[in-house]
């Protein structure tokens, strides 16, 4: 297994459940992909999905991710950009639903691991390294973990509304996740 081009410290102990990669002959790259979750018993807590493309030949295109997009503009979200050990980094935080029907996710649900099909924050950060690397990181967690009863309704979570339970809950993943990009670190090669 090769390593990635940075270290980063997670919020939390997950482990693999799942990789693979996949050629782009097209575009002269591999793609690898992780998928770590936490559980607690057979259900998801939290879930990072990590994709990295590696240039493997002649560049036939220059490595580019796409732009970071909140699903609706309607709730809560954050989305900014850092600079970073020489990359920049695009990030976004948002309310999303997880959906174990999802195709990515078949690779979790198949190991008989439960992913609860209700709201999850989400922290997605991205860059491009060196013009030769492309890495997307999909960071999520269960909103009920947070240990705090939160609305299930998804109007409790919009923007000019949000409150009590939720607006704490939805602070708590922004510092955590904001805390996992400061530790960001790229390697020399």
């Amino acid at each position: 297994m090769q390593s990635p081009p940075f270290t980063l410290t997670l919020p939390s102990e997950l482990d693999l459940v799942y990789s693979s990669s996949h050629e782009n002959p097209g575009e002269n790259s591999t793609t690898r992909i992780y998928l770590l979750a936490k559980t607690k018993g057979k259900q998801v807590e939290e879930m990072l999905i990590l994709q990295i493309a590696d240039r493997t030949g002649p560049p036939v295109a220059p490595m580019t991710v796409p732009p970071l997009r909140p699903y609706t503009e309607k709730r809560i979200f954050l989305k900014d950009r850092v600079g970073k050990g020489g990359v920049t980094i695009d990030y976004l935080i948002q309310l999303m639903a997880w959906n174990p029907d999802a195709p990515s996710l078949q690779s979790i649900v198949k190991k008989a691991i439960v992913i609860p099909p209700h709201w999850a924050l989400q922290g997605q950060f991205q860059f491009v390294y060196q013009g030769e690397h492309a890495v997307s990181i999909r960071y999520s967690r269960d909103v009920n973990s947070f240990g705090i009863k939160v609305s299930d309704a998804g109007d409790a979570w919009e923007k000019g509304s949000i409150s009590g339970n939720e607006k704490r809950v939805y602070e708590v993943f922004q510092k955590t996740f904001l805390g996992m990009i400061e530790t960001f670190r790229t390697i020399t090669p």
